[in-house]
């Protein structure tokens, strides 16, 4: 029986969808966490935060207060419509390179340990503009939310009912927020895939172990709070 002979191009079939699974079990997990045992991730503290800070908003109920509060939602608006704005533009550049491109290729063949054949250069190309469209979709919808909040903080006669629609509006807009920077990461770890599969699935390992320190924090540290 022939043994056939392990060729380079048989990387990104086995590295690539590792890395990609790494990163998708990783969020599946934080997923869990998020929204079972909220507390135990940093994001789950950030949206007590905003409750917090909503409920002494509504109570204050004065101008002076009202006025800060507006100043705080625009300038999330502002952050979130100069990522989206930063996301469609590298997503427009690359399509307009490609397009206007005779040969298509970020790095030369021969620094790539890996598959270099046309189809597979397609399927890059592909996998990053879409992960920066996401990126864009996601934080147009986190302006979304942070403007609508924008409105109901400065509608006169707040009440209960209110209150529970911006925090509402302000956590979603949180929320889009941290996905939409997801897709940037996954975005960082196929643009090295340009590099070969290699350097995509090691990103993709320390990109996980660095946001599980971010993400996650330690439920004695709730003495903290």
């Amino acid at each position: 029986m022939a043994i056939v002979p392990f060729e380079k191009e048989y990387l990104d079939v086995v590295l690539v969808p590792t890395g990609l699974l790494i990163m998708f079990l990783y969020h599946l997990f934080l997923l869990f966490r998020y929204l079972n045992q909220p507390l135990t991730t940093v994001l789950g503290y950030e949206n007590r935060d905003k409750r917090i800070w909503v409920d002494k908003v509504i109570q204050a109920d004065n101008k002076t207060e009202v006025q800060s509060a507006v100043t705080v939602v625009a300038s999330n608006i502002t952050a979130a419509t100069y990522m989206s704005t930063l996301s469609l533009t590298l997503c427009s550049l690359i399509g307009t390179w490609v397009a206007n491109s005779s040969s298509n290729k970020l790095v030369p063949n021969e620094i790539i340990y890996g598959n270099t054949k046309s189809t597979i250069l397609s399927i890059k190309y592909i996998c990053l503009i879409t992960s920066f469209l996401l990126a864009f979709s996601f934080f147009v919808q986190s302006a979304r939310h942070f403007v609508h909040a924008n409105y109901l903080i400065s509608t006169p006669g707040q009440g209960l009912h209110l209150k529970n629609k911006v925090e509402a509006a302000v956590t979603r807009g949180g929320e889009f927020w941290s996905i939409g920077l997801r897709a940037l990461y996954i975005a960082l770890s196929l643009l090295l895939w340009f590099f070969g599969p290699i350097p995509m699935v090691v990103s993709s390992i320390l990109m996980v172990i660095m946001l599980y320190y971010h993400d996650f924090k330690k439920v004695d540290d709730e003495k903290e709070w």
